[in-house]
């Protein structure tokens, strides 16, 4: 297994249990009874490090955590991809929407159209805003996909309503062996841009991570892959709409984070994992992840269930330099698992966040990382010379970009920070937790048991999880919504029960819901809900204007294979009170504790830190112990 792992045989239980989540230096894995290992991720091919992560052993299940989805739409390694759209409307992927990425700035740029205009095809067909036909479509008609193209999109006007015509294309492309992604099925959602740019992405992941899916048959007896809502799905789900994966162990993350918050008396909490490539914070809310109705990755609009999680280019991994301008940038560059930070003795001749945190004491002189051995100092040093950068200003840059990642989804969320604790987890999270925590007033940060491998964590308590959307047609008109609406939820039901245990699964219905007149709509279990949480999020109601309902929603789930408690049973606590400035050292991570700070141990085995001074959520201490 290598330096952190199963080294030692172990007698399988009955029924054996593994999270595995694939990140961008490393691959973690947890057991169910809480014993861990890391080994570094492979990116010519993420499967190996799957299995050697897993060994020998041949467990019952895995729950499996990947960015194959997220880094071939980041590194531009999608299918080439045709798209077959209602005829006019060829254009739309390329219009996209008029706001700017950057408002101020005349020379960002948009990302890259996802599909060549040569690749763009018609068909005659119409549909009205209502779902009615106005030109009817006649079969044999499709135009043939271009050669050399990979995958088939189709999404064709208001099939978010009728899927009748989007079907028959989509099934006469089959027919002739084409791998279509339809938009009925990807992304049954109104607003034509973001459907039609879901649906390409789709197609263009499935020829990407469908053999990768595929070469992880046979590793365990089943295998279940955590989708971007932090629900799992099995092994032909995801393959089928990798789409679904984009924020695969980050979701998993949130989940354990939201469980540990709640353990510690924090229904209301910050998550913060920052890893060896990129930062991913999250909300949670009265002990449940927040939802997100939309969510941005690589600068396209994904239009799938998720959680409400925000990622920046900012990881242990990120390299700094200095730009043409004189000023110092960290990041999104990454050096990655190979060669890594210059620490690391593979070669690597950038200076990272890693590199400056060794060299500022943060990580201990003499700290072996799995794999790789003792961290090579002089190394790091010679590469911030090199580079003309100080330690302490990569530092400085790199908390900056990760504080307005916080900030975004709790102030301008309209989110006090102040009644929130910060769940820092990652392998380098706890290194940066405190100075993060204190230029945001919030007053506990919580690490968990498990900091470092917390998403490996988050795969074995994420629930089986179906969620079905559908437009709905009448806005303002409700009549049928409640037949609508069970309608849904018993598809939903019978979806999930087609894994689960039909006795074990749940069911949650929500609809979007907005004012006649407004642009964007709020999640709310009914309509009846919305006027309170619309004055709640936005500090206003318009009692007497229609409710439009846009979007109905029904969630199917069941118990996850884990519970919190059980994974972190027999995991050893941090065990003892610690007073800044300190450094405490896990194997799978590095806890800094900075001066003006203290900590204690907490539920589930975790480490409760907070200012001197401060009160939390263990103990009213007004004073650090002594």
């Amino acid at each position: 297994m290598g330096a952190m792992g199963f080294d030692e045989p172990v007698e399988q239980p009955v029924e054996q249990r593994l999270g595995v989540d694939t990140g961008g230096t490393y691959t973690d894995v947890v057991r169910a009874d809480g014993s861990i290992g890391k080994v570094p991720s492979t990116p010519d091919d993420p499967g190996r490090a799957v299995r050697d992560a897993i060994g020998s052993t041949s467990p019952a299940l895995l729950a499996h955590g990947t960015t194959v989805a997220t880094n071939a739409l980041l590194e531009g390694r999608l299918a080439r991809v045709a798209l077959v759209t209602t005829a006019g409307f060829t254009d739309v992927i390329e219009i996209a929407r008029q706001d700017r990425p950057s408002l101020y700035d005349p020379w960002v740029d948009r990302p890259p159209v996802l599909v060549a205009r040569s690749d763009r095809l018609e068909v005659v067909e119409r549909l009205d805003a209502d779902g009615a036909v106005l030109t009817p479509y006649r079969p044999g008609l499709v135009p043939p996909p271009p050669a050399g193209c990979g995958a088939v999109a189709v999404c064709l006007l208001h099939s978010d309503l009728v899927a009748d015509h989007e079907y028959e294309v989509a099934e006469e492309l089959r027919a002739a062996g084409w791998d279509v992604s339809a938009s009925y099925e990807v992304s049954p959602e109104f607003r034509e841009y973001e459907r039609t740019v879901t649906t390409v992405l789709n197609a263009g992941l499935r020829p990407v991570c469908g053999p990768y899916l595929d070469g992880l048959v046979g590793v365990a007896e089943r295998i279940v892959v955590t989708t971007s809502a932090g629900g799992q799905v099995g092994l032909a789900a995801a393959s089928l709409y990798p789409v679904s994966l984009l924020l695969s162990g980050p979701a998993a993350g949130v989940r354990a984070a939201a469980a540990i918050a709640v353990a510690c008396g924090f229904g209301d909490a910050v998550t913060f994992d920052m890893g060896g490539t990129s930062t991913d914070v999250g909300l949670v809310l009265d002990g449940e992840p927040a939802l997100a109705s939309g969510h941005v990755v690589g600068g396209y609009p994904v239009r799938v269930p998720a959680l409400e999680v925000h990622t920046i280019g900012a990881g242990g991994g990120s390299v700094a330099r200095i730009d043409p301008g004189g000023a110092l940038r960290v990041g999104p560059e990454s050096a990655g698992a190979d060669p890594g930070p210059a620490c690391y003795g593979l070669g690597g001749r950038h200076p990272t966040v890693t590199d400056a945190d060794l060299l500022l004491g943060r990580i201990p002189p003499g700290t072996a990382f799995p794999g790789l051995g003792v961290l090579d100092e002089s190394a790091a040093r010679r590469a911030c010379e090199e580079a003309g950068v100080d330690p302490q200003g990569i530092i400085d840059v790199v908390d900056a970009q990760m504080e307005q990642a916080l900030r975004q989804v709790s102030i301008e969320r309209g989110v006090d920070p102040t009644g929130l604790a910060l769940v820092a987890f990652g392998g380098a999270g706890p290194l940066h937790a405190c100075n993060l925590a204190a230029e945001l007033s919030i007053p506990t940060v919580i690490v968990p048991s498990t900091a470092g491998v917390l998403s490996a964590v988050g795969l074995l308590v994420s629930p089986p999880r179906r969620e079905l959307v559908r437009t709905w047609a009448g806005l303002a008109d409700h009549e049928g919504l409640d037949e609508f609406i069970e309608a849904l939820a018993d598809r939903a039901r019978v979806a999930l029960a087609e894994e689960i245990d039909a006795d074990l699964v749940e069911v949650e219905t929500m609809v979007d819901c907005r004012y006649r007149g407004q642009s964007h709509e709020v999640t709310v279990p009914t309509v009846s809900d919305f006027p309170a949480e619309h004055w709640r999020r936005n500090g206003f109601r318009r009692d007497g204007t229609p409710v439009e309902v846009v979007t109905v929603r029904a969630v199917a789930s069941a118990p996850p294979p884990s519970s919190i408690s059980e994974v972190l049973a027999e995991v050893v606590p941090f065990a003892e009170v610690v007073q800044g400035p300190t450094v405490v050292s896990r194997e799978d991570c590095t806890v800094w504790v900075p001066e003006g700070w203290w900590g204690e141990p907490g539920p589930l085995g975790s480490l409760v830190l907070r200012p001197v001074g401060g009160a939390g959520a263990v103990g009213a201490t007004e004073e650090a112990p002594t």
